[in-house]
């Protein structure tokens, strides 16, 4: 290449339009023509601590991504060309990599770290740069803090990209080694001591000779239970998540180190901070899940002499394992009802709890009862919340014949509460509890029912009326009853719910229609139940739905269960001789009433019709069907026009994976997609309004409204994407303004997290290279061309500055095409 390459990736983020564009033609033509030069050249950028930090910054990219793409046939092809180079090349391009790893500038570090390990990735299984592991492990014995830690974070990434037959033993001993060195107190530095355990992590799945060394292993464990008591809580956590990695991969070899376990988690649960608690419950759960998947397969037929041994290791620790996890539960979050997401130490710790109940069986019942009995009725809601959750939790696992006089006992309790109880995690709970009886103690198989024609109808009073609580509340109610009708599946005419049908129904109706039926899930789980009451039903039950369904004038909100329960139905009563005959009676008036739905312009048969516009949607085998669909989706959208609006979020999600996916024939997609424009980007426009501004000091709304942002933008992008290269992008210049003026304003809101920050930058350049000198003038007057652009440059996040730097480049070929 006939010019400096500093200047050349400095002038590829030029704010000179003419000589970024310039710069950009020139890095491309010299990979296309001269890949074995372009690799040196960037390499030795990379490595160089004279140059730019921004030219080198860049060169490492540009070299990464020479090296790996997300598309398998690009990740092939591009791991093809590097293997065919020269190999005085590739050996150039290495030596500068390993001594990037010495720079005192962190960035080129972690870039030279990753570029190494994917090469790597590439070599070793061609059996070549043998003497890699060697020169990562000089540089740990002999060089300052900030060199070991770029070596372990190199060796980590290593163990990650590479297969464990691939690295021969020799050569994993000595890593290991390294590594378990670089964790010790000894050495110093918390940032080497926390690479060097992140790096034990992902070398773990090389390390099975080693865990059946008796001398080895013991080393091993003894420096990460030492690391779990670092003064660092990054150390501290990433050791426990060693040690949960540990408990699945080499459960056999656990035995004479369960005393020391149990001592390190019990302090962590009980003092540490959460993240570090988190993950010390996680490792029993670990456990747990080992012993149950052995005792699934094995059972009985397990002996001293059976090749996969169950050690037992929960039952053993039981009488010390329960109370600590009984205390976890009393330290619930004020809201984590409302948030889907949430979890948290309770949430770990009733999560564990269960799964110790499903691996002790009977064992654990007396041993939980104590602290339910002394804190259902007490006055702190706390404390009710948690003996109502340790019931539930304990509920799947032992048997029957142990539960079921306990839960005969609590159900006339439970009920009350669910009623009266004043605070809402009570509730919530209680509701969750009622469902796990009905799933695990309520059905044709139990000896001694639970749930008695005498005690149904006021079990179904209290979960219809618990259907109007709070949206959380409501969903668990739904939930409740979804498993009581469950348990009535083969029950017949003889069915308790026979008589109530109809009410339950209109009941499930009226909660899909609640104004909040949003929240927590409640208008599906609504959906769900109404689905299992209908299926679980009788065959003269179901038919008389259509004598409700006779006048849907009358009976509108009728028209979502038609459509919402019509598979469920069909198969129910058309699937029996008896019931057969008397169906088909009704199939052409049945007809009838669905085309008059169709008309209606009325969308409550959506909900029950969407899972199958979904399908057709995502149909890229035969792509006609697909075509089909997007038809119908436009006819759907001109017939009911603002009613749709609802179910625009999953049809336009759909909608743009068809665009961006390389399987769907070309056919399907602009072409088809023009006729929707119209319905599509005013909604998103629309959307988008109502999400710039959020309340100072809101964290929950602006965490909830940072989502809704997100998704916006990636709906942009999408449809941007879609039309790239196609004739039919100029009818995107109409939106450009509002989606710059979005832009502009969430910048100038300030209060966007760094997943909002990396969509946005790349929606600007997904604007600039799809519509280029259409919009040029529009982005060059834009606060986000400028401002936020150069902000997302000098970003601390790598990702983001990928991503802008992909829009400056994108932005001056628009301003100078």
């Amino acid at each position: 290449m006939a010019m400096e390459v500093t200047q050349v990736l400095l002038n590829a983020q030029s704010v000179d339009s003419t000589a970024r564009k310039h710069a950009e033609e020139n890095l491309k033509q010299f990979q296309e023509q001269n890949l074995p030069g372009f690799a040196l050249a960037l390499s030795g950028e990379l490595a160089n601590n004279d140059k730019p930090v921004d030219s080198r910054k860049l060169a490492g990219l540009i070299l990464k991504n020479a090296l790996d793409a997300k598309e398998h046939h690009r990740r092939l092809e591009l791991t093809q060309r590097w293997l065919s180079l020269d190999g005085a090349v590739k050996a150039q391009v290495k030596g500068y990599l390993l001594q990037t790893l010495f720079s005192p500038v962190a960035d080129a570090r972690s870039t030279a770290s990753q570029v190494i390990a994917k090469i790597a990735s590439i070599e070793l299984p061609h059996n070549q740069w043998p003497e890699l592991i060697s020169s990562l492990l000089t540089n740990i014995h002999q060089f300052q803090p900030h060199v070991k830690q770029a070596t372990l974070d190199t060796l980590g990434f290593l163990c990650e990209e590479v297969a464990a037959d691939v690295v021969d033993q020799d050569q994993v001993n000595k890593i290991l080694t390294a590594v378990v060195q670089g964790m010790t107190a000894g050495e110093g530095a918390a940032e080497v001591r926390l690479a060097a355990t992140r790096a034990l992590h992902n070398a773990l799945g090389f390390a099975q000779v080693n865990f059946s060394n008796d001398l080895e292993r013991d080393y091993i464990m003894r420096v990460v239970c030492e690391a779990t008591l670092s003064p660092d809580v990054k150390i501290r956590q990433a050791a426990f998540e060693c040690l949960v990695s540990i408990s699945s991969m080499y459960y056999e070899k656990l035995a004479s180190y369960m005393q020391d376990i149990f001592s390190i988690t019990a302090k962590a649960v009980r003092e540490d901070e959460e993240p570090v608690a988190l993950q010390a419950i996680e490792l029993w759960s670990s456990i747990c899940d080992e012993e149950i998947d052995i005792l699934d397969d094995y059972g009985s037929d397990l002996t001293a002499d059976s090749e996969v041994t169950c050690l037992y290791f929960i039952k053993q620790a039981l009488p010390a394992l329960v109370p600590m996890l009984l205390e976890t539960l009393l330290k619930q979050e004020e809201d984590q009802d409302q948030d889907e997401g949430a979890w948290n130490l309770s949430m770990a710790g009733g999560t564990c709890l269960g799964l110790v109940a499903r691996t002790v069986g009977d064992d654990i019942v007396p041993l939980v009862m104590p602290f339910i009995q002394e804190n259902i009725d007490k006055p702190d809601w706390r404390r009710r919340e948690a003996a109502t959750y340790a019931f539930g939790s304990i509920l799947e696992g032992p048997s029957p014949d142990k539960l079921t006089d306990i839960v005969k006992h609590a159900l006339h309790f439970m009920l009350a509460a669910l009623m009266k109880d004043q605070n809402n995690h009570v509730k919530d709970t209680t509701a969750w509890t009622l469902g796990r009886i009905f799933e695990f103690l309520h059905g044709s198989a139990m000896e001694a029912p639970v749930i008695t024609r005498e005690n149904c109808q006021q079990i179904l009073t209290v979960l219809l009326h618990s259907m109007k609580d709070a949206p959380n509340v409501a969903e668990k109610a739904c939930g409740a009853l979804y498993f009581l009708a469950q348990g009535y599946e083969d029950a017949g005419a003889g069915s308790p719910l026979s008589p109530f049908f109809l009410d339950i129904v209109q009941a499930l109706l009226a909660v899909t229609h609640r104004e909040d039926a949003g929240e927590s899930r409640l208008r599906t789980a609504a959906y769900e139940t109404l689905n299992e009451v209908v299926r679980c039903s009788t065959d003269e039950t179901a038919l008389t739905l259509h004598k409700t369904l006779e006048a849907p004038e009358k009976q509108g909100e009728l028209q979502g269960l038609l459509c919402g329960c019509l598979q469920v139905i069909i198969q129910k009563i058309g699937s029996a001789e008896p019931s057969k005959h008397a169906f088909l009676q009704y199939a052409d008036q049945m007809m009838d009433l669905f085309l008059r739905v169709f008309v209606s312009r009325n969308a409550t048969y959506l909900p029950g019709f969407y899972p199958y516009l979904e399908k057709g949607l995502q149909n890229f085998e035969e792509y006609q069907v697909c075509s089909i669909t997007v038809g119908v989706v436009g006819d759907l959208c001109r017939a009911l026009e603002d009613q749709i609006l609802p179910f625009c979020d999953g049809i336009m999600t759909q909608i743009l994976k068809d665009l961006s996916s390389s399987q769907l024939h070309r056919s399907v997609k602009p072409p088809i997609f023009e006729k929707y424009l119209i319905y599509a980007m005013p909604m998103l426009q629309s959307a988008a309004d109502l999400t710039v501004h959020v309340p100072t000091g809101d964290e929950e709304m602006l965490e909830f409204t940072n989502q809704l942002r997100n998704g916006i933008l990636e709906a942009y992008s999408g449809i941007l994407q879609g039309f790239k290269s196609s004739a039919k992008a100029q009818l995107l210049i109409p939106y450009a303004p509002h989606i710059l003026q979005y832009l502009d304003s969430l910048y100038m809101e300030k209060d966007m997290d760094e997943v909002v920050t990396k969509t946005a930058i790349g929606l600007l350049g997904d604007l600039a290279d799809t519509l280029g000198r259409s919009v040029a003038a529009l982005i060059g007057q834009s606060v986000a061309g400028k401002d936020f652009l150069n902000e997302c440059l000098s970003s601390g996040d790598h990702l983001i500055q990928e991503s802008a730097d992909w829009a400056k480049l994108a932005v001056g070929r628009a301003i100078s095409g």
